[in-house]
């Protein structure tokens, strides 16, 4: 299948390294070069390490790479079967996106979104064919987290559903379908808890390390919430909060104090170098 990720950031160049391991042809649009760049260093990088670890020959390291072409330009998105959006989360932002492909892709391609919490439904109406529109919500690393949320719009045809659910089986995922609702199921059950762990480390109940230990030593949860939280981005889970207490106007979902006094600081996890945690580059 011809498929193209759009957003080459840690979620788009995860997508496009798995769709190019089973052979799908992909392009991989981002507006920045250097973004382009630095994602098919990444890409690369992990297929030699999937290829030391035996679980990849060295035909498929070559053939992956070569399956996967770069460009900056949306239009040369025309002609693929599925379009993928992997850009940030914001609305506002992704409703552009989605009236641009719309008019930009022939009238059978799907238009899927990797969105952690925007309403399916909202992306679906900005274009003309909301029967093609879906959410297919991958997980960090996409190469290793074999769940795909699929989120199903209201309008979202039965044909949509199975072409995704079958692709998502083929690339070695285990799709799981949902209707559409803030959060999900994923986010709208994980932000709560990292919200309550914040809470608890705000509140000195227990440093970070002591909160995760407990939780994946007494809950078996193989990521403590704190590391989890810096995994994902502070940033992104302080906006995924807010999305939900927005849409639900129940406390539960208010972003706790630490939380936004870390984005403000640029404390967001491990790709600035400290959130919970402190890392090297």
């Amino acid at each position: 299948m011809k498929i193209g990720v759009l957003g080459a950031g840690t979620m788009g160049n995860g997508i496009a390294h798995v769709l190019s391991i089973y052979n799908h042809s992909v392009i991989l649009v981002d507006v920045d070069e250097e973004i382009l760049q630095n994602a098919l260093s990444t890409i690369t990088v992990n297929l030699q390490r999937q290829f030391k670890k035996n679980i990849i020959d060295e035909e498929t390291l070559e053939s992956s790479i070569n399956n996967i072409k770069l460009s900056t330009n949306i239009k040369e998105l025309k002609s693929s079967q599925l379009v993928i959006e992997a850009i940030k989360e914001d609305l506002n932002l992704k409703t552009t996106i989605f009236m641009n492909l719309d008019s930009i892709c022939n009238s059978t391609t799907i238009l899927a979104s990797n969105t952690s919490s925007i309403s399916i439904n909202s992306l679906a109406e900005s274009t003309t064919r909301p029967k093609q529109v879906i959410g297919m919500h991958f997980m960090n690393p996409v190469p290793v987290i074999k769940l795909v949320e699929i989120i199903k719009g209201d309008k979202t045809s039965p044909e949509t559903l199975n072409t995704i659910k079958k692709l998502s089986e083929g690339i070695d995922k285990i799709p799981i379908v949902c209707n559409d609702s803030p959060g999900f199921v994923s986010n709208r059950i994980l932000m709560p808890m990292i919200n309550e762990a914040a809470y608890c480390y705000y509140e000195g109940v227990a440093d970070a390390s002591s909160i995760d230990s407990i939780m994946k030593l007494g809950m078996g949860h193989p990521m403590g919430p704190l590391k989890l939280a810096d995994l994902i981005g502070i940033d992104i889970c302080v906006y995924i909060l807010k999305v939900l207490y927005n849409e639900f106007k129940d406390v539960k979902y208010k972003p706790c104090k630490i939380l936004i006094s870390m984005v403000e600081k640029n404390k967001l996890g491990k790709k600035t170098g400290e959130g919970f945690y402190k890392y090297e580059f």
